[in-house]
C-alpha cells in the first residue's frame, strides 16, 4: 500500500478517486506543528544557538499525528502532497519530521491543479523536500514570532493595543498615513466651461495653445465675456487605440476584481477559490476546477495555451487568438502558474448547475479572464474634435469599439462607447454655453481591494498573507469599514504613530519589502537564513528595550464617577473583551463595575426552530472572543447560529433568512445556496 498525505480532507477525497485502490490518501488538516511559546520571551526560538526553533504539536493534532503514524508504518511508499508553495513545503517537512519517516521511502510531490492527469503525473515525477523553501518559511515564521511577541507585549503594556506584526503594521501605516493626508487636504476651487450642441459637448481646454486653469468665478466670467459667437471646427482627428487583453488572474488581482464586481472580501474570495481548487462534483465526478489560487505569477502552461488556441479558433474564429506573453513582476516568486480553469471544456454555463451562485460568479471570472488573456487586443477608434473661438480651444471626444477582440469574453472594467454625431470642418452653431464650479477631491480611502493592490505594488506581503492581513486589521479594531472603505480607529492611529516613533527604521515599506526579497533569496538558496535573523535581531531588540523604557503609558479615561468601595475615581480600562469600568486605585482596590447586559433582539424569528428569536450575543471563547454573533435565544434547546446579522428578508432561492455579512446581504445558507442580493 502507498500513502499520500495532503492538507485538506476535501482534497484527500478527490485525489483518492484518481489514484485507485493501491493508494490511501490521508489529510494532515493543515499544519501539525508550530513554534513553542516557551523559553525566553516565549519565542520558541533559541536566539543564542543560531535561532534554533523549538516546535510543538498544535493542540488537537496529536490524534492526527497518531493516525498518520499508524497509516504510514508499513507503507511501501509515502508521498507528501501538500500545497505547492513554501507553506506547503514546510508542512511536508513537519510531517516528515514528526512521523520520523525514512527519506528512502518518502517523496515530495506537487501539482498546480487537482485533476487526474496532474496528480498522476506528480506521482510519477516525485522529488525530495526542498529544504531551501522550508528554511525560507521557517525564517518568516521566526521573524513574525519575534516581531509579533515583542511588539505586541510592548503595545499591550503601554497603549493597550492588541497586537503588532511585520506586515500588518506596515499595512496599518499605509491606512493611517493616507487618512492624515485626507484630513490635511484643503480643497482648491476650479471652474470648467462647456459648449453644447445636438448630442455633443466640448470642454474648454487651452488658451493661446497653453493648458487653461480657471481658479475662480472672476476668471471664468472674464473668459465667457471674451468668447464670441463664432465657433469653428478646426480639426477632426481619428486614432485607433488598442486596449490590451488582460493578464490571467493572480491572487491579488482576483481579490480586487471579485471585490469591485461582486463585493466579495478577500477572505470570502479565497474561501470560494479554495473549494473550486479542491474539487466540485460535476456529472458524478469530483474535479478541481481551477489551478492553485495562491500565486503571483501570470504564467500559463503550454498545454493550456494550446487548448485555449483551439477553443478560441473554434468558438470565435482564427483571427481572435494571439500568442501569449507573461509579464514577470519584479516581486513575483513565479512558483507556479496563474489562476486558470483546469479544463477548457468546463465552461461556466455548462457546469452552472453544479455550482453555488458564489462559485459560479468566481469561476466565470477566472475562466473568462484566462481565455481573454489568449485573445487579441480590442481596438477603439478615438475621435478628438477641436473647436476654436478666437484664442480659445474647446475639445470634444468620442470613443467607439472598432474591433472587439478579447471583449467578446471579458468586459470587466470596459468603458461604454461615447458616440459623437457626424460633424464637419468649418463653422458650427452651439445650443448652450455652460460653466461649472468644482473643487479638488482628497485622496480616496483604501478599500480592501485597493489596499491589497498597493501592498502588491510595494512588495509587502505575499499572496498567502493578503486576506489574513485585512482580517487582522479589522479584528484588532485598528480600522473600521464604512461604505467598504478602511478608516483607522483612534487606537489604530495611536498604534501606528507609536510604532513610527520608536521603530521607524523597521516598520516601514522599504524594510518590509527588502525582507521579502531576502526570504526569496533564502528560498532560492542564495542567502543563509541565520545571518538575516542575526542582523535583524541585533537591530530590533535595542529598539524594543528603548521603547519599553521611554514610551509613555496612556492613562485610562476618567468617568467622572467615584468607586463605591474606596472612593477613588472610576476609569475606563481596556480588556481582552473590550472596554470596562474599574477603580483607578488598582491593585489596592479591585472593584470592577458589572455591566448590565441587555439582551438585544433582532426581531427575527429563528429559521430553524421557528420558536425562538435571533438575538445579539458576545463571544466569550474561540477566535472571535469579544466579537458579536447572532444566535437563537432558545439555547440550549436550539443551537442555531447565523453567519451574519439577520435582516427581515428571506432568500428568494431557498427561503432561508438573509443576513448582512462583510457589507453584503447574503443567504444564511452559504454552503448549499450562496445567494447574494444584487449580485
Amino acid at each position: 500500500m502507498k500513502v499520500v498525505i495532503v492538507e485538506s480532507p476535501a482534497k484527500a477525497t478527490t485525489i483518492e478517486r484518481y489514484l485507485g485502490d493501491n493508494y490511501k490518501v490521508l489529510s494532515s488538516v493543515g499544519h501539525i506543528r508550530d513554534l513553542a511559546i516557551s523559553g525566553p520571551g516565549g519565542l520558541g526560538v533559541d536566539v543564542e544557538n543560531d535561532f534554533e526553533p523549538k516546535y510543538v504539536t498544535i493542540k488537537g493534532k496529536q490524534k492526527v499525528i497518531k493516525e498518520l503514524k499508524n497509516a504510514t508504518k508499513d507503507a511501501e511508499l509515502i508521498y507528501l502532497a501538500t500545497d505547492p508553495d513554501r507553506e506547503g513545503e514546510a508542512i511536508s517537512w513537519h510531517i516528515f519530521d514528526a512521523l520520523d519517516l525514512n527519506s528512502d521511502t518518502t517523496e515530495r510531490v506537487v501539482f498546480n491543479e487537482i485533476t487526474k492527469n496532474a496528480v498522476v503525473n506528480a506521482i510519477d515525477n516525485p522529488r525530495k523536500i526542498n529544504m531551501d523553501l522550508v528554511r525560507s518559511q521557517e525564517t518568516r515564521r521566526i521573524l513574525d514570532r519575534i516581531i509579533g511577541f515583542k511588539l505586541s507585549n510592548l503595545l499591550q503594556r503601554k497603549i493597550k493595543s492588541k497586537s503588532a506584526g511585520r506586515v500588518q503594521s506596515v499595512a496599518l501605516k499605509l491606512v493611517v498615513d493616507l487618512e492624515k493626508k485626507i484630513l490635511a487636504f484643503i480643497p482648491e476651487e476650479y471652474w470648467e466651461v462647456f459648449i453644447e450642441g445636438s448630442n455633443w459637448e466640448a470642454k474648454l481646454d487651452k488658451y493661446k495653445n497653453k493648458k487653461l486653469k480657471i481658479e475662480n468665478q472672476s476668471q471664468v466670467e472674464n473668459i465667457i465675456n471674451d468668447l464670441s459667437n463664432d465657433y469653428i471646427i478646426s480639426d477632426i482627428k481619428k486614432t485607433d487605440k488598442p486596449k490590451k487583453s488582460p493578464l490571467p488572474f493572480i491572487t491579488s488581482t482576483l481579490q480586487q476584481v471579485a471585490s469591485s464586481k461582486y463585493g466579495y472580501g478577500a477572505r470570502r474570495t479565497m474561501m470560494i477559490a479554495q473549494k473550486l481548487y479542491e474539487g466540485i462534483e460535476v456529472n458524478g465526478d469530483v474535479v478541481g476546477l481551477i489551478t492553485y489560487m495562491r500565486t503571483d505569477s501570470t504564467r500559463l502552461s503550454n498545454d493550456f495555451i494550446q487548448a485555449g488556441k483551439s477553443y478560441i479558433e473554434r468558438e470565435y474564429g482564427e483571427g481572435y487568438f494571439k500568442s501569449f506573453k507573461m509579464k514577470k513582476s519584479k516581486n513575483a516568486q513565479d512558483a507556479h502558474e496563474a489562476i486558470r480553469p483546469t479544463f477548457i471544456e468546463n465552461h461556466p454555463d455548462k457546469i452552472k448547475s453544479s455550482l453555488t451562485k458564489e462559485q459560479y460568479n468566481l469561476y466565470s471570472l477566472i475562466y473568462n479572464r484566462a481565455i481573454a488573456a489568449l485573445m487579441k487586443d480590442a481596438i477603439f477608434e478615438e475621435t478628438i474634435i477641436s473647436i476654436k473661438n478666437g484664442d480659445y480651444l474647446f475639445k470634444a471626444s468620442g470613443k467607439l469599439l472598432k474591433y472587439d477582440g478579447y471583449t467578446k469574453v471579458y468586459d470587466v472594467g470596459l468603458e461604454k462607447d461615447k458616440l459623437l454625431p457626424r460633424l464637419d470642418l468649418g463653422k458650427i452653431s452651439i445650443n448652450k454655453l455652460r460653466k461649472e464650479q468644482k473643487f479638488t477631491n482628497p485622496p480616496k480611502r483604501f478599500t480592501e481591494a485597493r489596499l491589497i493592490k498597493k501592498m502588491e505594488e510595494l512588495g509587502i506581503g505575499r499572496p498567502s498573507t493578503y486576506a489574513q492581513t485585512m482580517e487582522t486589521l479589522k479584528r484588532r479594531n485598528y480600522v473600521i469599514v464604512e461604505a467598504k472603505k478602511f478608516i483607522p480607529t483612534e487606537q489604530g492611529v495611536i498604534t501606528s504613530e507609536k510604532l513610527g516613533e520608536y521603530f521607524n527604521s523597521i516598520i516601514n515599506v522599504d524594510y518590509t519589502a527588502d525582507m521579502e526579497n531576502d526570504l526569496d533569496m533564502i528560498a532560492n538558496g542564495d542567502k543563509v537564513n541565520i545571518g538575516i535573523l542575526r542582523t535583524f535581531y541585533d537591530e530590533f531588540i535595542p529598539m524594543v528595550d528603548n521603547a519599553m523604557e521611554k514610551m509613555e503609558k496612556i492613562a485610562p479615561k476618567k468617568t467622572g464617577r467615584l468607586c463605591p468601595e474606596c472612593g477613588s475615581e472610576l476609569v475606563v480600562r481596556k480588556g481582552r473583551y473590550g472596554d470596562f469600568v474599574a477603580c483607578s486605585n488598582y491593585p489596592e482596590c479591585k472593584y470592577i463595575e458589572k455591566e448590565k447586559k441587555e439582551i438585544i433582539t433582532t426581531g427575527v424569528k429563528c429559521p430553524v426552530c421557528k420558536e425562538g428569536d435571533i438575538v445579539e450575543r458576545v463571544a466569550t471563547r474561540g477566535k472571535n472572543k469579544g466579537g458579536k454573533f447572532y444566535a437563537c435565544n432558545n439555547f440550549p434547546k436550539c443551537k442555531t447560529i447565523l453567519s451574519g446579522k439577520p435582516t427581515h428578508e428571506h432568500c428568494p432561492e431557498c427561503g432561508n433568512v438573509l443576513v448582512e455579512d462583510d457589507g453584503q446581504i447574503v443567504c444564511n445558507d452559504k454552503t448549499e445556496c450562496g445567494y447574494i442580493k444584487g449580485a
